[in-house]
């Protein structure tokens, strides 16, 4: 089992980096998105529980045909206001919620017999026209509006850094997004997941305090073409 060897040798490293770095064990998220549902099926097989999609509509299947693995559910890709309903019934996580409207329609949406919806605050780390996001200074408001919405959870925050061919340019952002969580952390106790950290980057984000790493293509391989 091809998907077996990779989870394992991944944990492996993430193993690694974090002794190396004297910091707790991360978090793996398995990013699924364009995968197969054999494929997720073979990783949850194997052992691994937590998964990130991109798009509502294509998790919601993955959702319903594997639910008898029970597995946690993540949305990492930008969410539109107009699929905010469907998200809020489909994921156990919500890691990209970047301004107030999102925050209200999901608390609106969330089914009442469900957990509160995790929620995780997408920040712009480094200003990217390109990406999606809230300015680091607009993190303590939005914390603020899901903390106060009940059927939400807030958990934390995440970050996308620039690509730098050089890794350690990197650092930077990675730093100052540790610094928002930080700050987030003391104010509410449920705070606890950093979410960063990919496939090229993670022992940098490790080093850096990352909580939870996004890893794809060091599990499934290079996604296939749309």
């Amino acid at each position: 089992m091809p998907l077996a060897e990779n989870l394992r040798e991944t944990l492996q490293r993430i193993e690694n980096a974090a002794e190396q770095a004297k910091r707790p064990r991360p978090r793996l998220l398995a990013v699924s998105k364009t995968q197969a549902t054999p494929a997720v099926a073979m990783l949850a097989a194997a052992g691994q529980r937590a998964f990130g999609e991109n798009y509502v509509q294509e998790a919601a299947i993955k959702v319903r045909d594997l639910v008898d693995f029970s597995l946690d559910w993540h949305l990492i890709g930008h969410l539109q206001s107009n699929k905010a309903e469907l998200a809020a019934q489909v994921f156990d996580w919500v890691e990209t919620v970047d301004r107030a409207k999102l925050i209200t329609a999901l608390a609106r949406y969330r089914p009442a017999e469900r957990a509160p919806l995790n929620v995780l605050i997408q920040v712009n780390i480094d200003d990217e026209a390109s990406k999606h996001g809230c300015p680091p200074g607009e993190v303590p408001a939005l914390a603020a509006l899901i903390a106060a919405e009940p059927r939400l959870c807030l958990r934390g925050v995440m970050c996308i850094p620039t690509p730098h061919a050089d890794i350690e340019r990197r650092r930077p952002a990675f730093r100052q997004t540790r610094a928002l969580f930080d700050a987030l952390a003391a104010q509410y106790p449920q705070v606890d997941t950093l979410s960063m950290g990919m496939s090229d980057d993670m022992v940098l984000a490790i080093a850096e305090g990352s909580t939870q790493v996004r890893i794809g293509t060091a599990l499934f391989g290079a996604r296939p073409a749309k």
